[in-house]
């Protein structure tokens, strides 16, 4: 299913233990403290829901929410010395769990895609159609434990987020005219990213046409970050492997292949209107 949730790019999803036993230690911690989630949430400038999330075990927290919760709930090193055993998180591929840790707290996220619809965007039938597209086929209960990793990843694009982050996405044409899935799925897919784009402002979804006679994507997808400190990440993924890109040179190339790939695709109104009339041809 690309995006490391182990689909397209095989391996074992882990167990997320202690994603919830960091969690267990963190709300045990508040509760001594007699803080409720949203004075914890004020204290490491974080939102209320990051707080709860990391509590359940749902999310992995940002090294700076773990040194800012370290401070706020006793100063004693314990949520730092756990941090370093939070090696693994349901349905994610070893490669990719970095990335997916930073964009919890990304303030811009950036996605040129030329394989597959976005795991951002996708539907959960969609999910399923591209994971047991690429062999070998998973058991029932991984192919659901991957399935909910991007459901779940799916809430960064909430507009309760504080700030909100920008999201911006090129699709190549071809992905939604190869119908995975099948007519119904596509449907279902179609009907999904035109209700994003009305729903989220700050969401950006560009149609890359068929025709395109010059190209700056041709490297392949690409993926970049930008931190709350502005900071910029860049990620890309093939088969059975992953790269976090950190350079300042290679962030500069791609972030002017990016710029280049913006201004060819169609305009976002341009591409909503493409999605409407690709809909109503099913």
């Amino acid at each position: 299913m690309a995006e490391g949730t182990q689909g397209m790019t095989g391996g074992e999803p882990e167990s997320s233990d202690s994603l919830r036993t960091f969690g267990a230690v963190v709300q045990a911690l508040r509760e001594h403290m007699g803080m409720s989630r949203k004075e914890l949430a004020q204290a490491v400038q974080f939102s209320e829901h990051t707080v709860a999330s990391v509590e359940l075990g749902r999310r992995m927290p940002d090294p700076v929410f773990v040194e800012r919760a370290d401070v706020a709930l006793g100063n004693t090193g314990a949520l730092k010395k756990a941090a370093e055993f939070l090696n693994r998180q349901p349905g994610l591929a070893a490669w990719f769990r970095r990335w997916a840790q930073m964009e919890g707290t990304a303030i811009s996220l950036c996605t040129y895609e030329c394989r597959l619809v976005p795991g951002l965007l996708q539907t959960e039938a969609y999910a399923r159609a591209v994971t047991t597209s690429v062999p070998p086929r998973p058991a029932e209960e991984e192919l659901n434990r991957r399935i909910e990793a991007r459901q779940e990843r799916q809430k960064l694009l909430s507009l309760e987020r504080n700030p909100p982050c920008s999201f911006s996405f090129i699709v190549e044409q071809a992905v939604l005219e190869r119908h995975t899935g099948g007519e119904e799925v596509t449907r279902e897919l179609l009907d999904h990213l035109l209700d994003v784009i009305d729903r989220h402002w700050n969401v950006e979804i560009q149609v890359m046409s068929l025709r395109q006679p010059v190209h700056a994507g041709l490297d392949g997808p690409l993926r970049l970050l930008e931190t709350p400190q502005n900071k910029w990440f860049g990620y890309s993924e093939g088969q059975k492997n992953g790269r976090l890109i950190s350079d300042p040179k290679e962030i500069s190339v791609l972030q002017q292949r990016y710029a280049k790939l913006r201004s060819q695709a169609l305009t976002p109104e341009d591409s909503r209107s493409l999605l409407k009339r690709m809909r109503g041809a099913l």
